[in-house]
């Protein structure tokens, strides 16, 4: 018999909704902790950017059992993801199992002996400590704002100017007859740029440290999950573990690979123009290929063709009175810096002890499953990894998670299981697919069916694949199948 377990679930975002779901459905006392006033994470209205969108398909962004609605465009736009994560919350009426404006301040390991952690806990001017035996991490990668600061930056707000993370850029207003100037190149980046673009900025740039491939919505007028998101894309990259008949076949057919990806750099060029505008990668896309690859906003090549957005190659290196030095010796007109440069990724609330148990010295995650580390018992991470299928990804784990806490996986891996896992991954990423470590290592892409399998037959899933073969091979993912392939893996209750 299983029995019952008091659970804390740390965020209220799509991890944490999905991780909150997934324990309260096998019985577990759930005690949800989201710090801000709302559901939804990164999609919480306050904390988004305007025109702010999906990278995915809104059908590789949803949760198994809850479509997003048919009116809803291909790629969802912020607003319309936050509500959809509500209707998912009501649907299931997880609103019950969560405490808003409450933030977790540490997290310690029982005092008494006891398996489980103790949280210190603050909302508003109360603050407490509470026992649980279990502890589900679901705040994300994107809960801790990356800041930083370059000489001249308290003269340059002192004259007027203003520097903010790309989080705060919330009113499209503020570019209008101004000199914005973005560090940073990712979605973020250029989703801002096109932003100010389109609301009559003096000037727009966008600083970035070097070209990386970028890929629009479609591509030779075939949308890219039909081309990116298959099993015959995904096994034409240097997954990991690959025994020696996979290191054969890949030998063999290396020049084919050679040849797919060749081709579609080469479409990648003349569609986006990246020779005009300098933007051409020097690294090859399959080995670029990650959960860093950003999607083109739509409008941004159109306004570097007009001259509305210019980019430049280098970083920041002080403020002036009024513009922005660069590295490269330029300098530019600026009244608003934004800095898209991304987030913290950690657990800062974890002890320095246990951080150190879990982060390598060069910043990688020593995690199975992307979900647990075998010093750090009784707690896993819900959606800390990066994917192109979040939501999706966040739901399996959680489902694989609360089996692996109950010791109901039907492949309950031991500890030396897990740790020989950790280290040929880690391995893998340093030797063998360098673009594997970024994040922490903690990104999925390309690898998403790889990942998903693990994660279904671990959970003893009866079926993990579509009937047709073809379909299986050459489709992106399918949420609903999913869905369908989670009601044959064995089923119980805890009491």
């Amino acid at each position: 018999m299983v029995k019952r377990k008091k659970v804390a679930v740390i965020g209220g975002g799509v991890s944490g909704l999905a991780a909150a779901k997934a324990f309260d459905a096998k019985g577990h006392r759930v005690c949800g902790f989201e710090r801000s006033h709302d559901f939804g994470g990164v999609w919480e209205l306050s904390r988004s950017y305007p025109g702010v969108q999906t990278q995915s398909p809104k059908d590789l962004y949803r949760f198994t059992d809850h479509p997003m609605p048919a009116e809803y465009p291909e790629w969802p736009k912020g607003p319309q993801v936050h509500a959809y994560l509500h209707s998912y919350a009501a649907k299931h009426d997880l609103p019950r199992l969560f405490r808003l404006n409450t933030e977790v301040l540490s997290m310690d390991r029982r005092a008494n002996g006891e398996p489980g952690w103790t949280l210190t806990l603050r909302a508003g001017a109360s603050e407490w400590s509470e026992d649980f035996d279990f502890v589900a991490i679901c705040s994300g990668q994107f809960s801790e704002k990356n800041t930083i600061s370059h000489p001249g930056q308290e003269a340059f707000v002192a004259a007027g100017g203003r520097v903010m993370h790309s989080s705060d850029y919330t009113d499209p207003t503020l570019a209008e007859n101004k000199h914005v100037v973005v560090l940073g190149a990712s979605k973020s980046g250029t989703d801002i740029a096109v932003n100010a673009a389109r609301n009559r900025a003096k000037s727009v740039h966008i600083v970035y440290r070097q070209n990386v491939w970028r890929v629009p919505y479609f591509i030779g007028g075939i949308n890219f999950k039909r081309l990116l998101y298959t099993r015959a894309q995904e096994v034409q990259f240097n997954g990991w573990g690959r025994g020696p008949f996979a290191r054969m076949v890949a030998t063999v057919t290396r020049p084919l690979v050679w040849a797919n990806f060749r081709g579609l750099e080469t479409l990648l060029k003349f569609q986006l123009g990246l020779k005009k505008h300098n933007m051409v990668p020097d690294i090859p896309i399959e080995k670029e290929a990650s959960c860093s690859l950003p999607i083109v906003t739509p409008g941004f090549f159109e306004f570097m063709n007009e001259g509305k957005i210019k980019p430049v190659i280098g970083t920041f290196e002080a403020y002036e009175k009024d513009g922005v030095r660069l590295s490269t010796g330029e300098k530019v007109p600026c009244d608003i810096a934004v800095l898209a440069i991304g987030w913290k990724l950690g657990v800062p609330y974890l002890p320095q002890a246990y951080r150190d148990k879990l982060i390598e010295p060069d910043g990688q995650y020593k995690v199975y499953r992307l979900s647990v580390n075998p010093d750090l018992p009784d707690m896993g991470f819900v959606g800390f990894n990066s994917s192109f299928c979040t939501v999706l990804s966040a739901e399996l784990i959680a489902n694989w998670l609360v089996r692996y806490m109950d010791g109901q996986l039907a492949h309950q891996p031991t500890r030396e299981e897990i740790e020989r896992d950790i280290a040929d991954n880690l391995r893998w990423r340093r030797t063998e697919r360098p673009a594997a470590q970024v994040y922490g290592g903690l990104c999925s892409a390309p690898f998403h069916f790889r990942h998903f399998d693990e994660l279904m037959q671990d959970m003893g899933a009866r079926k993990w694949k579509r009937s047709n073969p073809v379909v299986e091979t050459f489709s992106y993912p399918d949420a609903g199948a999913y869905g369908r392939f989670l009601t044959t893996v064995p089923d119980y209750r805890a009491k």
